[in-house]
């Protein structure tokens, strides 16, 4: 049994891989700010931290408490919101996670770490699928900042010792997105529209493709690459790894999918395509199965299958706790900034 601080743990990734180590009977400590993740979705039996990552005196006030590992998925995961405010999205996806290798790299045994590096690093790759070792050609701040984070990983070992992987994930679904948010991706934001028969907006013609991961894959792939590390990391203590199926789909044959398992009409608003949106996104899963032995093996459908179900049976299940009724039965603590 480790015990594991997984940073944004209540948001969507992070409130699932939290409920899955739990589950092989770790203990969690979650830090997040709650600026997009929700306290419900943290497991009862994690200790949630109220604080913000970008703050370092936080940061390394809880990995220097017994942390066997860190799970690092805090982010501002907005492109739209990296253009709007650019220098606040830079600070929370560049700098807190300098802040979490530097706190690791302090402890008298180097806490390893998996953070969330992302796909968007590739920009618009003519090389489909996308290997690790394909141009970067970033296309936002977004992806910029993710490509800083590889790049100090590649410090954080090789200067500092610290063991770490970065996951790229590619377009990861699941339960627990909230589709009213800008943070959703297009699988949250289809699907709640088309269960309330209303239309979808599709921009540009809709055959462009991408490479979608259900979110339970994508916790698989977070927990290998950390057994991974406290396995080998002390040999090869940093790579980007891809988290993608390398299986294709267009955004026109999702909304089908969706419409399809749903039962309902599909009914579809076109509209320009986006600026500097990209045509084709397939990751090369290779380095995923001959590192970590993984395959990511849910596919579209499935998956699909599998979210539809839980938003039937979490729209007919009680009536949600409210924040203010959790927080007085979870053992919570508070962080201020430090002055």
């Amino acid at each position: 049994m480790a015990r594991y601080l997984v940073t944004g743990g209540c948001g969507f990734i992070g409130s699932h891989l939290t409920d899955a180590l739990i589950e092989k009977g770790h203990k969690v400590v979650i830090l997040d700010n709650l600026s997009t993740g929700k306290i419900e979705n943290a497991h009862p039996k994690a200790l949630v931290i109220t604080g913000d990552t970008t703050d370092y005196a936080t940061v390394e006030r809880i990995i220097h408490n017994n942390i066997d590992g860190c799970f690092h998925l805090a982010a501002v995961a907005s492109v739209e919101k990296s253009v709007i405010d650019w220098a606040k999205t830079h600070t929370v996806n560049l700098t807190s996670t300098v802040n979490v290798f530097q706190a690791a790299s302090r402890c008298s045994t180097k806490v390893p770490v998996v953070y969330t590096s992302s796909a968007a690093v590739y920009g618009d790759c003519l090389v489909s699928p996308i290997p690790e070792e394909a141009e970067k050609s970033p296309l936002t701040a977004y992806g910029a900042d993710k490509l800083g984070c590889d790049l100090h990983g590649r410090i954080a070992w090789h200067v500092h010792g610290v063991p770490n992987i970065g996951l790229r994930p590619f377009n990861v679904y699941g339960p627990r997105q909230d589709p009213s948010s800008p943070y959703s991706g297009v699988i949250s934001i289809f699907t709640n529209r088309i269960k309330r028969w209303l239309a979808v907006t599709i921009h540009g013609d809709g055959e462009q493709v991408r490479d979608f991961v259900y979110v339970t894959d994508a916790v698989k792939g977070f927990m290998a690459a950390m057994d991974h590390l406290h396995e080998a990391g002390r040999i090869t203590g940093h790579t980007s790894i891809n988290l993608c199926t390398g299986h294709s789909a267009s955004i026109n044959q999702l909304a089908n999918a969706i419409a399809r398992i749903s039962g309902q009409p599909l009914q579809c608003n076109h509209a320009e395509a986006r600026k500097g949106d990209i045509r084709v996104s397939i990751g090369d899963p290779t380095r995923l199965a001959s590192l970590l032995n993984l395959r990511l093996d849910t596919m579209l459908e499935e998956g699909l299958e599998k979210l539809l179900g839980y938003t039937d049976l979490h729209a007919i299940a009680n009536k949600p706790i409210n924040n203010k009724e959790i927080t007085t039965t979870r053992k919570m603590l508070i962080v201020p900034k430090a002055a």
